[in-house]
């Protein structure tokens, strides 16, 4: 990483990764859909460490482009449009694949949370909400231990754990963060009330246990904007749900 990066310092960036691009694109497993056996292979983890090498100090418009050529690169786009308009769980496949892509090549890797924030805003903010908690979902939802596809129908068929909703917690704490600043308060807060729906309406007892994890100032904001909005039966059982969960 630190090699190509001072070979190409001179370049724009564009041409910076038209040439890194030439050199990696040799390795199949550099590309979303280019390991046979993408469980089993670190192609994907070395492309993200890559990445984050090449792009140390790099300013946000720099990043922008990164994140753009990657997306022609990999059709991320297309790719995502096909899941995130279909039936849950009808592309099993194609959804691993995506959380595989974004998770080890766009997100795992970085040191700080506003950079974190920065490439996880890249990946959903193109998207309606309604596809924006899809989307989260399938990247940060619970997956099974047998085949590691996501399992849709974890929150509306009973109460779940932790280590279930931890992924989804922290990503919602990410962009609820001050240093994501293309997120406002409301924004995060429609976006946690359509991932409740997320396939079907979950069970109040999982709804509540998200919040509790996704930290106190959220969880006190979301109970406020159902106060304003006059929602207080929801607020309410939500409340109860709440105590029961924190007393478990």
């Amino acid at each position: 990483g630190l090699l190509l990066k001072r070979c190409t310092l001179l370049s724009p960036t564009n041409v910076r990764l038209k040439y890194i691009h030439r050199i990696l694109s040799q390795v199949s497993c550099f590309k979303l859909s280019g390991c046979p056996s993408p469980f089993h292979c670190s192609g994907l983890q070395c492309y993200g460490v890559f990445l984050q090498i090449l792009t140390a100090g790099w300013d946000e418009l720099e990043c922008h482009r990164v994140f753009n050529f990657l997306c022609e690169l990999s059709n991320l786009p297309h790719k995502v449009q096909t899941v995130v308009s279909s039936k849950p769980g009808s592309s099993r496949k194609l959804e691993v694949r995506i959380r595989l892509y974004c998770r080890r090549v766009l997100l795992n890797h970085w040191l700080h949370r506003r950079d974190s924030a920065f490439w996880l805003t890249r990946i959903l903010k193109p998207w309606p909400i309604v596809n924006q908690a899809r989307l989260l979902y399938i990247i940060f939802g619970p997956v099974s231990s047998l085949d590691g596809q996501v399992v849709w129908q974890k929150m509306i068929e009973g109460p779940t754990d932790e280590a279930s909703l931890k992924g989804l917690a922290e990503a919602i704490k990410l962009l609820y963060d001050p240093e994501a600043r293309e997120w406002t308060a409301d924004d995060v807060i429609s976006l946690v009330d359509e991932l409740s729906v997320v396939p079907r309406e979950w069970l109040m007892e999982n709804r509540a246990r998200l919040l509790i994890l996704s930290g106190n100032n959220l969880c006190f904001t979301f109970m406020a904007s159902k106060a304003v909005n006059r929602r207080a039966v929801e607020l309410a059982r939500l409340m109860v749900f709440l105590t029961l969960v924190s007393t478990k």
